[in-house]
């Protein structure tokens, strides 16, 4: 059985509120807006597609779609519930729940949630995210979770979420995270309606530096999209959510990803490459300049979706403002049907990426050196503001963190537990 990421159509119809970005020319790029304007939109928007809700699909269905589409050719609310905070030493080595001030639930999926928490060791704030375990063994979902717990351990890069522990209970499994304050990239995106250029280009090529340190590490990220995109205090990036990345020499076979997100060759060969992230980001600009992804279907219809993708660039539409000749040819060149042909994975590698006209001007050992002012900084009340997030029910917290059971499912995840000695 494979995985594909489940979108979510929720849609809004109504006033929305985003960011107006003054008009800059590509020579002035990377402006720094530190009170951006609100306007106001009637837009159709549709909301977020779920970053930890997952369905499986076998490849016996997806044949059905193959045959029928044929081939292709090759912090106001942030106080601690206590009133008065602690130090407490934690023992070395090690990571329980209890090392923690739960604040407030970040965000909530199919296996679990995930938390804003404060080290009673150090009075930092953390994310942790908490799956349970007997969700994870029944959606068959152990093989990502345990990856995901992998590849965050083995990166350390500045766009990329740090991983500084990981532990398990009875009950769940834990992992701690930065907080990124900022929220997501898809938030502040819905917000504008669609982003001017220079702003894309800012965040686009970040995330490239993102996809050039994993690809040299042998990691295929596959699942790029806004929702995982998250924005620091400093307005730089921190590329998240690593539960289908995956350390490959050559090629996988595994369906796995956002179906908008999803290079043809996933959907109609089941075998690919690391190009696949390089077409994503193709679709990241596209999303990002005009405010939908480019095979953007209102009825969620996935026939429909994927003949769009076999399709191709060839029918896109380039009616927003916002696209320039530069931007038009890049995406294309990311999106190429033929993976042999996708910029990222010719004889350049990532160099053609870097190295094209829409990028010309860019720094890129001052922009990954975060020597570069952002075009969008967050505005954030002190180090445990979560106001980017939205607010969720607490309800069934209890349930959660129920005194845990033996461990009797210790043998599925036998090298999880992990701590950063800082």
């Amino acid at each position: 059985m494979s995985v594909i990421k489940r979108m979510t159509e929720r849609f809004h119809i109504g006033s929305s509120k985003g960011y107006q970005y003054p008009d800059v020319d590509d020579r002035g790029l990377y402006p720094t807006v530190a009170t951006p304007s609100l306007v106001s939109s009637d837009a159709t928007l549709y909301d977020h597609r779920g970053s930890l809700s997952t369905q499986r699909t076998s490849f016996s269905e997806l044949s059905s779609v193959r045959r029928g589409l044929g081939a292709i050719p090759e912090q106001d609310d942030m106080e601690a519930r206590l009133n008065r905070l602690q130090l407490y030493a934690r023992n070395k080595g090690t990571y329980r729940l209890e090392d923690f001030y739960i604040q407030r639930t970040l965000g909530t999926g199919s296996f679990g949630r995930v938390l804003l928490v404060r080290s009673k060791h150090n009075l930092r704030f953390y994310a942790i995210k908490v799956l349970n375990k007997d969700k994870v063994v029944r959606m068959k979902q152990i093989e990502h979770t345990n990856n995901e717990r992998d590849m965050l351990h083995r990166v350390n890069h500045n766009f990329i979420i740090n991983l500084w522990g990981a532990f398990q209970d009875g009950n769940n499994l834990y992992m701690v995270m930065d907080f990124v304050p900022g929220g997501e990239l898809f938030s502040l995106l819905r917000r504008s309606h669609r982003f001017p250029e220079p702003v894309a280009k800012f965040y686009a090529a970040e995330v490239s530096l993102a996809l050039r340190y994993l690809h040299s590490n042998g990691i295929i990220y596959r699942d790029l999209k806004p929702e995982n995109i998250l924005l620091n205090a400093d307005g730089h990036i921190k590329v998240a959510d690593f539960g289908f990345a995956k350390l490959v020499d050559t090629v996988a076979y595994t369906l796995c990803g956002t179906p908008d997100y999803l290079a043809p060759e996933i959907i109609f060969y089941g075998r690919y490459n690391k190009s696949v992230d390089w077409y994503a980001l193709g679709v990241l600009c596209y999303e990002m300049l005009s405010g939908l992804p480019p095979f953007h279907t209102p009825d969620g219809n996935p026939q429909t979706l994927y003949a769009k993708i076999r399709d191709g660039t060839s029918t896109l539409r380039w009616n927003s403002p916002n696209f320039s000749l530069y931007s038009v040819d890049l995406i294309q060149k990311l999106m190429e049907s033929d993976p042999s042909k996708r910029y990222g994975n010719m004889r350049h590698g990532a160099g053609d990426v870097f190295a094209h006209a829409w990028f010309a001007e860019v720094d890129w050992e001052k922009l990954e050196d975060r020597e570069v002012n952002p075009p969008y900084m967050p505005h954030i009340d002190g180090a445990g503001d979560a106001s980017a997030f939205d607010i969720y029910h607490e309800d069934g917290m209890e349930e959660l963190f129920r005194p845990p059971p033996e461990n009797t499912l210790v043998h599925e995840f036998p090298n999880f537990d992990y701590a950063f000695e800082d």
